[in-house]
């Protein structure tokens, strides 16, 4: 089970109403198509070995007695098998009728949990707390209880297996809680609800939002073809769902949903936001599956862009400009500084300063002459990205300052003894501490703040001059990584009503990311480029979101790395850009302690406030001497 990947899945056969035989058979089969697959975890609807629409022929011993048999054939099957599989059947126990679950794993039933709402069933409810002793013939017994987890720790550290009822989740206080507090980090849940024109929808959002707030993963498996339609058609909905994004989904009437889930993560979500700190756990019985250890070939997506949500970009994009726009009109209000005060360079992070202020403007019923834009061309400036940021400026009505710097520096380079044909950091680092010098000077002059343009991505590689672009007054750009800076930029050129900034806009998105602090090529071409130094940002954004945010090892991010950029990386330069990137996440430190201050625009920040919090001296070398496994 490398890197914490666990496949799982969950299965809708086609039965025979009252046919536990027959269904028996079914499970069986779908046992075998997850066996070939590699899965793991197995789940099975609510009373599949008879049908969940027996009614009253619950009460036939008949009927209760033959489950039993069919659960023996299922359990038999499994037999050499170290995959876990739960199925539904009604089950006979104490006097009493329950609703069960039974887990079974090579050859042997392990045990029963029964449904706790049996609000209009037949069935009773197991008390909380209360054990029961099945007898499964001969010598042979298990309990049946109402919260029993099932663990593999052996395989993967944090791996527990627990059972709901999807009617359990109506409850005033589900139980799905206490389970996740005791250890369980994913929920095999039995289903026995019918198919209806919202069910697809409210049954994922309800696993969406469960295994979000609770981190963790959910097996869901509904009723399929061979129920009862006499009042209801039920379809087969089965739904792997990790962490509040759905991996899986089949619909078919006997299909199978298979992906795998990230057992690492939900634990290391877990502990950073302290989700069960406080919580008592209530007395679940633990039971060990034994799980051999094994590579689970992953088919789940791994998105290229991780920061970046799918589809429609629209609302993504209102909320970031919105976020940024708030922050910046509180910091005005503040400081009684209504003069937003930005150096444009013609890239895409000053772009998006631009837009927001604007928008900070707009909601403060404030002209957007307010906003002082700045262009300082020096040494490494393209009529390209210069034009760029005039239009941009002109377009969304900022008061304009061209001032170029080249003189400035080179008075500078005089005075400090700098050769100006040396082209060191010291020549670079230079020119954007005189940008910086400018910018914050004219805010004083004017009454201002100078708006930071520095992105969340260049934080974390330190791709900014220390006391140059890396400070400000405020910036907005804080919470905002360069691929979600990008496609901002690009919703907004693809939906303005203005055709003169739309064409600006875009071709800004399409400018090579660049300082533009070494000089420009004879034809006067760009020859710096900041992914040549530092590595493809959509790249770099995937190992921040992966090994910074996640938690995930290098050996792990260059898994998943592989799966995603196929056919656009190969492995050899997946892993000079993750030890490149290893190297400056940490050594760049100093630079995030001493950041301005700027708001989050997600749950995850740089900032040494409340943000990702480390020493600026913390050592590099377990991250940079992992081993990598060969291909």
């Amino acid at each position: 089970m490398k890197d914490g990947f666990l496949k799982v899945a969950a299965a809708a056969p086609e039965i025979r109403v009252a046919d536990p035989a027959y269904n028996a058979k079914k499970v069986i089969e779908k046992i075998k198509e997850a066996e070939a697959l590699g899965v793991k975890a197995l789940v099975f609807p609510e009373l599949c070995l008879t049908g969940c629409t027996c009614g009253h022929l619950f009460y036939q011993r008949t009927l209760t007695d033959a489950a039993m048999e069919a659960l023996l054939r299922v359990a038999e099957a499994t037999a050499g098998s170290d995959m876990l599989v739960v199925v539904g059947l009604p089950l006979a126990c104490g006097g009493k009728l329950y609703s069960a679950a039974a887990a079974v794993c090579g050859g042997e039933v392990l045990g029963f949990t029964a449904r706790a709402n049996v609000r209009g069933t037949v069935f009773s409810a197991l008390p909380e707390g209360e054990i029961e002793v099945v007898d499964l013939g001969g010598e042979n017994c298990c309990r049946a209880g109402s919260a029993i987890i099932y663990s593999a720790d052996g395989a993967i550290n944090g791996l527990s297996v627990a059972v709901r009822f999807a009617a359990d989740r109506k409850l005033a206080v589900p139980p799905t809680a206490a389970l996740c507090a005791s250890g369980a980090t994913v929920i095999a849940e039995l289903s026995d609800e019918p198919m209806s024109v919202q069910s697809r929808r409210e049954t994922l959002a309800a696993l969406e939002a469960d295994t979000k707030r609770l981190h963790c993963a959910a097996v869901s498996a509904a009723p399929g073809r061979g129920e009862s339609t006499t009042d209801k058609t039920y379809y087969g909905l089965c739904a792997v769902v990790d962490d509040g994004e759905t991996l899986a989904v089949s619909e078919s009437g006997s299909g199978m949903a298979v992906s795998e889930t990230d057992v690492f993560n939900l634990c290391g979500a877990r502990i950073r936001e302290q989700t069960y700190d406080g919580m008592s756990c209530r007395g679940a019985d633990h039971c060990f599956w034994e799980l051999e250890q094994a590579d689970t070939a992953l088919t789940r997506r791994i998105k290229r862009e991780p920061f970046v949500p799918d589809g429609d970009l629209g609302e993504f994009a209102e909320r970031c400009l919105t976020i940024q726009a708030e922050g910046l009109i509180k910091r005005m209000q503040y400081t009684n500084c209504w003069r937003p005060v930005i150096g444009v360079s013609g890239g895409v992070d000053s772009t998006l300063v631009m837009l927001a202020c604007a928008k900070a403007m707009d909601l403060c019923s404030l002209p957007r002459k307010n906003i002082v834009a700045v262009t300082m061309p020096c040494f490494g400036t393209t009529d390209r990205t210069k034009n760029n940021a005039i239009t941009i400026a002109e377009q969304l009505g900022a008061e304009l300052r061209v001032i170029p710097i080249g003189e400035s520096v080179k008075k500078h380079f005089e005075t400090i003894g700098h050769d100006l044909n040396d082209h060191s950091v010291v020549f670079e680092n230079a020119q954007a501490r005189e940008r910086t010098m400018v910018l914050l000077d004219i805010a004083n002059k004017v009454g201002g703040l100078d708006v930071g343009t520095k992105d969340l991505s260049e934080q974390a590689d330190g791709w900014c001059t220390y006391n140059g672009d890396q400070i400000s007054n405020y910036d907005i750009n804080a919470g905002m990584t360069k691929t979600m800076v990008r496609a901002v930029v690009k919703y907004i050129s693809e939906t303005t009503d203005d055709a003169v900034l739309a064409a600006a806009l875009h071709d800004i998105w399409d400018t090579p990311v660049t300082p533009e602090l070494l000089p420009i090529g004879e034809q006067g071409e760009l020859l710096q480029k900041s992914e040549d130094s530092v590595g493809p940002y959509i790249l770099q954004d995937f190992f921040l979101y992966h090994m910074v945010m996640r938690g995930g090892s290098p050996e792990k991010v260059l898994r998943l790395a592989e799966i995603a950029f196929e056919g656009m990386f190969d492995r050899e330069t997946l892993l000079f850009w993750l030890k490149s990137y290893c190297r400056r996440f940490f050594s760049q430190q100093f630079k995030r302690s001493a950041s301005a201050d700027g708001p989050a625009v997600m749950s995850f920040t740089l900032s040494p406030r409340d943000g990702h919090k480390m020493p600026s001296d913390a050592c590099s070398a377990l991250w940079l001497e992992q081993r990598m496994p060969e291909k």
